[in-house]
């Protein structure tokens, strides 16, 4: 196993790596968006400068339009998974974590106008904040985990796994089929509904299983 603990049980760091995507994997995201649900995992990959660390200051890009938070559960591949099954991509999972998937979303409107993909809106230096990976075992089962954002003691977003629209094995597993995952990379298993813009000076708190809390603070 690739897994390295310390002593809270916190995943010590990897070499950074690809970050592959889910959208609308959240029916009710999709729906929010006025989005065509899709029949098979929608797929983008940010690349290992989009990570930051979900601790330091969110700097948002200036003059880019508005920016959108999307609070998603992030899983951290610890072994190497090509064309796995869902049993064995599961057990490849080191680490569960949340993140940022920030999206300059009156960009990706244009750029999906036009049928381009969606890089220039998701995949932006910094784009992806993410905060400390914990050890699968001390968290609920991955299809039955809770996660929330707060945004200035508001409520944004709220969701649980089992929602989903693809278990997390068999989402692994589809990926697995198309981009080979090594160690240090992380899938961003999509966000549920309540998107919305961030702006500076913004307070969050994220929240994983009603057990892990992460704060995180936008740059003025």
């Amino acid at each position: 196993m690739y897994q390295h603990l310390d002593q809270e049980g916190f995943v010590l760091p990897y070499a950074n790596g690809k970050v592959v995507c889910v959208g609308r994997s959240y029916r009710d995201h999709a729906e929010e968006l006025n989005n065509p649900v899709p029949e098979s995992p929608l797929l983008f990959i940010k690349p290992a400068t989009s990570l930051t660390p979900l601790s330091e200051p969110l700097v948002l890009p200036a003059e880019a339009g508005p920016v959108h938070h999307e609070a998603e559960v992030a899983l951290l591949i610890g072994r190497r998974l090509c064309k796995a099954d869902a049993d064995t991509a599961l057990a490849g999972v080191a680490g569960v974590g949340l993140a940022l998937d920030l999206t300059l979303r009156s960009l990706q409107d244009e750029l999906k106008a036009k049928g381009h993909p969606w890089e220039r809106a998701k995949a932006f230096d910094g784009s992806c904040p993410m905060g400390p990976f914990v050890a699968p075992e001390l968290l609920s089962p991955l299809q039955q985990l809770d996660f929330s954002l707060v945004v200035n003691g508001e409520l944004r977003q709220s969701g649980n796994t089992g929602l989903m629209m693809w278990s997390m094995g068999a989402l692994l597993a589809d990926i697995s089929h198309s981009f080979t995952l090594m160690p240090g990379d992380i899938v961003l298993t999509g966000t549920p509904k309540g998107v919305g813009e961030l702006n500076p000076g913004d307070a969050l708190t994220l929240t994983l299983d009603n057990k892990f809390a992460f704060e995180a603070k936008v740059a003025k």
